[in-house]
């Protein structure tokens, strides 16, 4: 559906620049909102799945809902335009994208980590993979705004946000489908030690 909303915006939104949740704000603002609505119940869904097979442990299982809850927030409270100066619904939206950024890579790390895993197959090791691959990418995205803040650029000047923001999404999607993939493949009952 995003994917959808950008290739129909072409001409009036620059993915390079603009957010995804930029769509929220114009004519079909509640497709986008539908979308991350549906991405956030079927991450609930394929964290119940994890959770029922003892795969994702506590914590793991936690960090998936936070991402869950983060899109939500994301699909509710529109973004803003903070040229115009802050508002509580944009700081709301703001705060709901870096706990969705933020969860689901260290859910993937957490609940598919390879070194505690008796039963490793493809789709587990997709899934830290893709994880860690995440928290590279968003590690590299706050180096480059720390060199951009140093020479007095604005943090969303300093790198094309609208395509780093899309990679990230696109990369984050990448690991909670193998977790479903995982997911799905996994006996209900297997015995696993995964409390964490």
């Amino acid at each position: 559906m995003i994917l959808g909303l950008d290739l129909a915006a072409l001409g009036e939104l620059d993915p390079l620049r603009r957010t995804i949740s930029e769509h929220g704000l114009h004519e079909y603002g509640w497709v986008f909102g539908l979308g991350v609505a549906l991405l956030a119940a079927g991450s609930v869904a394929i964290g119940v799945s994890l959770a029922r097979r003892r795969l994702a442990g506590v914590v793991g299982t936690v960090a998936l809902m936070a991402w869950s809850a983060g899109l939500l927030v994301i699909a509710w409270f529109p973004k803003h335009d903070w040229s115009v100066g802050p508002s509580l619904s944009g700081s709301i939206h703001r705060a709901g994208s870096v706990v969705a950024f933020l969860s689901l890579p260290l859910a993937a790390l957490i609940i598919a980590r390879p070194w505690r895993r008796a039963e490793r197959g493809a789709a587990s090791l997709a899934a830290f993979a893709f994880g860690l691959l995440s928290v590279l990418f968003a590690l590299s995205m706050i180096a480059v705004m720390t060199i951009g803040a140093q020479s007095g650029l604005p943090w969303w000047r300093v790198m094309p946000l609208g395509l780093v923001e899309r990679g990230l999404a696109v990369i984050e999607v990448a690991a909670l489908a193998a977790l479903g993939v995982w997911a799905a493949g996994q006996r209900l009952g297997a015995p696993e030690d995964n409390l964490v």
